[in-house]
């Protein structure tokens, strides 16, 4: 690395004509320019060139070294453009990593709008329930609970999960509307196997506690699967707000116990921890902050700000 650095300030030397000129390009003292050819020269075992008060002089071997100089300095140069090129540009590829049933609900027609906005960039969407460690498989972006962060992510808040008790009204009709949480322990309740006590579910109420040991034929880690279950009569599920807004809106679903609080999950949108992102990868970043802010006050406030108050 010395030795090519060297080069560079060799045939920056001879492009400039003087040690007074190449060493304020090169931001350092005549001194010490003079040390690095003298080094360069050592290093070749030959003189490259002679000094005089008034002009710089090649020597033949000088003569014969300076094209090779200043085409590792050209090379150089191109190096840098490059990099710099891939910083300035919005292009080339972007590893997301989401939740299903969180890029099953939305990521489809949200990533194909950002595409058309930034065609150079191509998304690959990992889609899993299981951790993906970002920094060890190479993901540029995640989105991620409060409970799977750790201190090598930076994390951003796009916003709070809330679980909503639901079930269709054929179901109801059939074994009746729970009026309390306990009466979930006679119900048939599907089961999200992805929580630890999933078999336990919490509900708040005026600063109470209520703790309601449930159970289930069906169980599964897959949100979809449960909503599906739930659709179709099968029991009793709690779902993401996110999930079900149509279907509460039009009747395929009811959302009981509206007046306890069930668990409320952070969501944050996570990068490793690096000086600065490329421009594709500020540009999603910047692009799904901005969506989820937009799209934060939905269903009257089911999904809502980290930190705001529930409506009505």
């Amino acid at each position: 690395m010395s030795d090519l650095q060297d080069l560079a300030a060799f045939a920056l030397l001879v492009e400039a004509g003087s040690f007074t000129a190449a060493a304020e390009r090169l931001g350092c003292s005549k001194g010490q320019l003079s040390k690095r050819i003298s080094q360069l020269e050592r290093s070749l075992d030959c003189v490259l060139l002679h000094r005089t008060t008034r002009r710089l002089h090649l020597t033949a071997a000088g003569a014969a070294l300076l094209p090779e100089a200043q085409a590792l300095q050209t090379q150089a140069q191109r190096a840098r453009q490059v990099v710099q090129s891939l910083q300035e540009e919005v292009a080339g590829t972007v590893r997301l990593t989401v939740p299903v049933s969180l890029g099953e609900t939305f990521f489809d027609a949200l990533l194909l709008d950002f595409v058309h906005q930034y065609p150079k960039v191509r998304v690959e969407l990992d889609l899993s329930n299981s951790y993906r460690d970002l920094v060890a498989e190479g993901f540029d972006l995640g989105i991620r609970s409060g409970q799977q962060l750790d201190e090598r992510l930076v994390a951003k808040p796009l916003f709070a999960l809330q679980e909503i008790t639901c079930a269709a009204p054929a179901y109801l009709q059939q074994h009746g509307t729970p009026q309390q949480p306990a009466e979930l322990a006679t119900r048939q309740c599907l089961l999200n196997t992805h929580y630890s006590g999933f078999e336990e579910w919490l509900y708040h109420r005026q600063h109470q506690l209520e703790r309601v040991r449930v159970s289930g034929n069906l169980a599964s880690n897959h949100y979809s699967l449960l909503k599906k279950a739930a659709l179709s009569g099968a029991g009793i599920a709690r779902l993401p707000s996110y999930m079900v807004q149509d279907e509460l809106a039009t009747g395929r679903l009811q959302w009981l116990l509206h007046d306890y609080q069930t668990r409320s999950t952070a969501v944050f949108l996570v990068h490793p921890w690096q000086g600065s992102l490329p421009r594709r990868t500020q540009a999603l970043a910047d692009y799904l902050l901005g969506w989820f802010e937009r799209s934060r006050l939905v269903l009257d406030g089911l999904t809502r700000p980290i930190g705001a108050r529930p409506t009505g």
